[in-house]
């Protein structure tokens, strides 16, 4: 792509980026979802803006079709850079203190907003395929695993990632997101044996998992699997947090190779995590817990400047990105309406309920309760990825497919408000929030 194309193109992109989430500010719509309707905006479905662009510029050299290809390309590597950093920034946040007074909320968060979510998505599979083990499986995933970039975003702006509620809905939601994911691996697995595919190679990941001959695992492959997910996690956040010891050693808070190194760490864990069928979102919460106590040091110098990368450029990427990806054409083309009826209302009923049950038993309000199975409503990338991969291995067909779009259209958009909501009428006092915030570092300090 023309360089000149390039940047006239990412001019426009940014300034709709920005712009519609400045208008929309007035309206209080959180940040997270002013983004979401800004890629709604830009991408086809809307002003189709990279494509309306690209043809005007094409006398610069580059064919229209290549130049929408290459640009979209870049938008969404950013986007997945985006997810990494919000993920790392959220393990980098977190107190270990309010981790240790947030064992009872966490341990009933973790179980029930996994256990009554696939059961219920297990169900509404059982009900129009009752012989689809795989895919039953594949669609209790589904069910049972949280929007961790939805979670975090909410949290942080409620400023709710320093009390006791806050740690409690982070923590499950990522440890609920691995169980998940191990689910997931297996109605994968699962599939290629009952259709004798076990050289199948799945579409679009890293994992050793899936190019090799699953035949030799056998039976075996799911307590392996999850022997590999916990040595990974036990191992990469001892390591990170090492090296990270080891690097502080070496530089200042203030350099900018400290930065550079320590984001390096960050993507390795990331890589191998992907590489042994760990999705991203893990690998980089696994890989920002490590290195929560060190860049936390020194007034948060080093904290400050993931921070200012990643809210400051590359996070809202992975929003637009998602939002450029809705399929509106979805609620037209789904053809059975029981499917969306028993999806739509199975996920938010038995997500709500499990949140609501959990967080009473652990001592919260009615408020605070229903606002923490709100939460875990939102189904957006991870959701969409693993659907994305049930239709590619043709687990899932084009009506369910289409089905989860819908779901994560209908469970994103409204979740942040409505949050947001409940909160202020409720009048939810989070009193165990830290009494003294960290001191503010001056800009000159992050130069």
């Amino acid at each position: 792509m023309n360089d000149s194309a390039f940047l006239i193109l990412f001019i426009a992109f940014t300034a709709m980026m920005s712009i519609v989430p400045f208008l929309l500010r007035r309206f209080k719509i959180p940040t997270v979802i002013s983004l979401l309707v800004a890629g709604m905006i830009i991408g086809p479905t809307g002003l189709n803006l990279v494509s309306t662009l690209s043809e005007p510029l094409k006398f610069l050299g580059t064919p229209p079709a290549e130049t929408v290809s290459h640009f979209n390309s870049l938008v969404n590597s950013l986007g997945a850079l985006g997810l990494m950093f919000l993920m790392a920034l959220a393990g980098m946040e977190a107190d270990f203190k309010l981790i240790k007074s947030a064992k009872k909320p966490v341990i009933l968060l973790s179980i029930l907003t996994f256990l009554i979510p696939a059961i219920t998505g297990y169900w509404v599979y059982w009900y129009f395929k009752p012989d689809d083990l795989p895919g039953k499986l594949l669609y209790a995933s589904l069910f049972a695993s949280h929007s961790v970039g939805i979670v975090f975003p909410v949290i942080r702006e409620l400023k709710l990632s320093k009390t006791r509620f806050g740690a409690a809905v982070l923590i499950s939601t990522v440890i609920t997101d691995v169980a998940s994911i191990i689910l997931l691996a297996v109605s994968v697995q699962l599939h290629r044996q009952w259709n004798s595919q076990a050289h199948m190679v799945v579409k679009g990941t890293l994992s050793i998992f899936d190019r090799m001959d699953t035949s030799l695992l056998g039976n075996s492959f799911t307590p392996v699997f999850l022997l590999i997910v916990l040595v990974y996690l036990a191992v990469a956040i001892f390591a990170v947090s090492y090296i990270g010891k080891w690097l502080r050693k070496i530089f200042n808070p203030g350099e900018d190779m400290l930065i550079t190194l320590l984001l390096l760490v960050i993507l390795a864990t990331v890589l191998i995590g992907e590489l042994l069928g760990i999705n991203l979102v893990v690998g980089a919460f696994i890989a920002g817990l490590g290195l929560s106590k060190i860049v936390q040091d020194q007034d948060m110098v080093v904290f400050r400047r993931f921070e200012s990368i990643g809210y400051g450029f590359l996070i809202p990427f992975l929003f637009v990105s998602i939002g450029m990806k809705t399929d509106f054409a979805a609620f037209s083309q789904s053809g059975n309406v029981m499917i969306i009826l028993l999806t739509v209302s199975g996920l938010i009923v038995s997500k709500m309920l499990s949140g609501f049950v959990a967080m009473r038993c652990s001592g919260f309000n009615n408020p605070a309760a229903i606002s923490a199975g709100l939460m875990t409503v939102p189904q957006l990338s991870a959701t969409l990825a693993a659907a994305a991969i049930g239709k590619d291995l043709g687990i899932l067909d084009i009506q369910f497919f289409n089905t989860i779009i819908i779901l994560a259209v209908v469970t994103t958009l409204p979740i942040p408000s409505l949050v947001r909501w409940v909160i202020e009428k409720g009048h939810v006092a989070f009193e165990d929030a830290e009494a003294a915030p960290p001191r503010v570092v001056r800009d000159e300090e992050l130069l």
